[in-house]
């Protein structure tokens, strides 16, 4: 996405360049640079994440109630070249450790906790997220009495839609919903479209580092901050149209 955006820029100025446009030429090179100086210098990213993480920031375990769910959403697979194994994606991991050591600390309480992991095959890699994902779980302690898991969903939106379902049968006195700390709040945002309940507790937190000269690690995470406020405009902008499914009442799952 961003280096779309530099492309645009870099195009424009070659346009008024060709049209003898010289000073505007001149300020969409500068702009350019200016801009591509900006994400790769770690600048951007801090700005854009500062604003979508700050309220996540502290790590504060859930008060758990008598019967609890940990929803879990997905964050891609990986498909093993010259193979049929599909693993978790890299920024899955976090997810799941975090997930696991929620019901660790839910079933120490000694209430009963249900996870529900929500991620379909959005990749296309042959397997389902949540298929991937709780496998590892139960690999690493879950019971499968205690696992569900929601195989059809390929976005935020769809994870928030298909989970409603099964929230609704497991009658939950508190929700807890884990996800990456910069996805949290677009994540909240879909769940309470469709009247979930849910307490967000962060799995990861990114943080760039400054530095003079740009590297490429900033132009990923600028990515994938710049990804959550255009899915933020673009509920926003359904709701305005009527696109979206229509909300259901705050707080009734």
């Amino acid at each position: 996405m961003t280096f779309a955006l530099l492309l645009i820029l870099l195009l424009i100025a070659g346009g008024c360049a060709l049209l003898k446009w010289h000073r505007m030429s001149s300020f969409f090179c500068c702009a350019a640079g200016l801009f591509f100086w900006s994400v790769g210098s770690g600048l951007a990213a801090q700005w854009l994440l500062t604003d979508l993480q700050a309220a996540y920031a502290r790590d504060v375990p859930p008060d758990w109630g008598k019967r609890n769910a940990i929803v879990m959403l997905g964050a891609g697979t990986v498909q093993i070249p010259n193979t049929h194994q599909v693993e978790a994606g890299t920024l899955a991991y976090a997810r799941i450790l975090k997930t696991l050591a929620l019901y660790q600390a839910c079933r120490h309480s000694g209430h009963t906790c249900t996870v529900i992991v929500s991620g379909g095959d959005a990749q296309h890699h042959g397997r389902p997220e949540a298929e991937v994902y709780g496998g590892i779980l139960r690999s690493l302690g879950v019971s499968a009495s205690e696992l569900l898991l929601e195989t059809k969903s390929m976005n935020t939106y769809q994870n928030a839609q298909f989970s409603r379902a099964l929230l609704a049968q497991l009658h939950a006195d508190r929700i807890v919903l884990v996800t990456s700390g910069f996805h949290m709040r677009r994540s909240l945002l879909y769940f309470a479209h469709f009247g979930i309940d849910v307490a967000g507790i962060r799995a990861d937190f990114l943080r760039p580092f400054p530095s003079l000269f740009p590297i490429s690690y900033h132009f990923t995470v600028t990515d994938l901050a710049l990804k959550e406020y255009l899915g933020v405009a673009r509920y926003h902008l359904y709701n305005a149209l009527g696109w979206n499914i229509r909300a259901v009442r705050p707080g009734s799952l």
